[in-house]
């Protein structure tokens, strides 16, 4: 029916933009076309196609001294609804509406600092599961990663089912007790990285014991997951790709592998805020070139965590994040925090553990996911088991695009419904960078903690 309606409109419209323009150029934007809605393939919309890249062409004719006639029609054409061009077919109307801006364009990623005008091609929604059915009866699970421990956590999570014999069999395979750790600590020695990763994953695949106990819909609707670093090892447990155990197994010589590699060169990262005018990349040179002068062997400072817009994390040496901080104004950064731990994570700085995790896995029985599980690497889904095998031990030596991550399963339409969304684990952090990112997928969040 649209593409009959968007024909008809080409048609009765054609006289008018013969008269307005000598080029063929404007029956590009006669052309019939699917009107689907570039956030999803699977929706249809009523919205009009996309015409922003013939606009900004007839923009910049009308910079380089073009008759305006030419673009004042054909800004006409784009502006008016398939409603208000079958209306006004017949006659020509000078100007536009007044509560038209001149400049409107979509705004698929529903945050300021994106692009606008990108099409299908361009979306990053094309890379997630978008099932033909209503998305608010759906649902997407995250998983937290290193940073969000406490003593204390998992308290509240042993009146579930199996909770008690998941962190006893967890303990067995540590060959300590878990379970101690997390409810009274010490803090010092859950913070370290070693203790704190299986007590992550653990407590996650707790929580989600607890949404079954509570709303087990959640969990028989779920199309998508993703964790944060290590929370993504945790989402394949979810999606059974890996077992509990062998789960367990991974995360502590993966845990123990990133310890190894952080004691071979003294690193960290750092927590960048900033704006429009501030230099990530150049900073990341400068101290690059200053740990050179310095004489120091295995030289890194690159972003490691793409969180949102206008926040990223940095890891490298230790001199070289000194420095950074040292010449903050000079790069005209907001704000910086050093992060509590003793590795640049997701560096080429953990090679050592990379190559261990890459041997492991191919030890451990892998098995296709039941769900979309989306890799940290590029936000993009695992295809199937040998795919994890090859790009999971990449994550520890690559950023992690999670705020990419959120573009592809949140990006849509403003007319379109958004999924519901379960954060299980310790924390509340990815509920936040959430909303720093998609404001109205946020507040579908809903938390998942004990």
């Amino acid at each position: 029916m649209h593409q009959a309606m968007a024909l008809t409109i080409s048609f009765n419209l054609l006289p008018r933009v013969l008269v307005c323009g000598r080029s063929r150029k404007y029956f590009e934007f006669l052309k019939p076309k699917r009107l689907y809605a570039r956030g999803s393939r699977y929706f249809p919309t009523d919205q009009p196609p996309d015409n922003s890249e013939s606009e900004n062409k007839l923009h910049n004719n009308e910079s380089n001294g073009q008759n305006p006639s030419h673009v004042e029609c054909a800004s006409k054409i784009i502006r008016e609804s398939p409603k208000e061009l079958l209306e006004n077919a017949a006659s020509f109307k000078e100007g536009l509406p007044a509560n038209v801006p001149k400049d409107r364009m979509e705004d698929i990623w529903n945050s300021d600092p994106y692009p606008k005008n990108t099409n299908w091609k361009q979306s990053q929604a094309k890379h997630s599961i978008r099932p033909a059915r209503d998305p608010r009866d759906t649902s997407i699970i995250l998983f937290p990663g290193q940073g969000t421990q406490f003593v204390g956590m998992g308290k509240e999570l042993l009146q579930y089912p199996l909770v008690k014999q998941m962190f006893d069999l967890a303990s067995s395979v540590l060959g300590y007790n878990l379970l101690s750790l997390c409810l009274d600590g010490p803090k010092e020695t859950l913070n370290k990285t070693v203790f704190c990763q299986p007590a992550i994953l653990v407590s996650s695949l707790a929580c989600v014991e607890k949404l079954k106990a509570t709303n087990p819909e959640a969990i028989n609707s779920c199309i998508a997951t993703a964790g944060f670093s290590v929370g993504e090892i945790t989402a394949l447990v979810f999606a059974k790709a890996l077992t509990f155990e062998n789960a367990v197994r991974l995360v502590k010589l993966r845990a123990e592998a990133m310890q190894f590699a952080s004691d071979m060169t003294k690193s960290g990262m750092l927590t960048v805020f900033f704006g429009p005018n501030s230099k990530v990349n150049t900073a990341c040179a400068d101290a690059r070139r200053h740990c050179e002068v310095l004489g120091l062997e295995n030289i890194e400072c690159k972003v490691a965590n793409y969180l949102y817009p206008e926040c990223k994390v940095i890891a490298g040496n230790i001199e070289a994040l000194n420095f950074i901080e040292k010449n903050a104004a000079r790069y005209e950064f907001r704000r910086l925090k050093r992060l509590p731990v003793s590795g640049a994570f997701h560096t080429n700085l953990m090679e050592p553990a990379a190559n261990v995790l890459s041997k492991a896995l191919k030890k451990i029985p892998i098995q296709q996911p039941i769900i979309a599980v989306h890799s940290n690497i590029d936000g993009k889904r695992y295809r199937n088991s040998d795919h994890i095998v090859r790009f999971l031990p990449q994550q520890v030596v690559k950023p992690v695009c999670w705020e990419q991550t959120m573009h592809i399963l949140y990006e849509r339409n403003p007319d379109q419904h958004y999924p519901l969304t379960f954060e299980c684990g310790p924390g509340s952090s990815l509920k936040s960078i959430l909303r720093m990112v998609n404001a109205k997928a946020a507040h579908k969040c809903t938390l998942v903690s004990g």
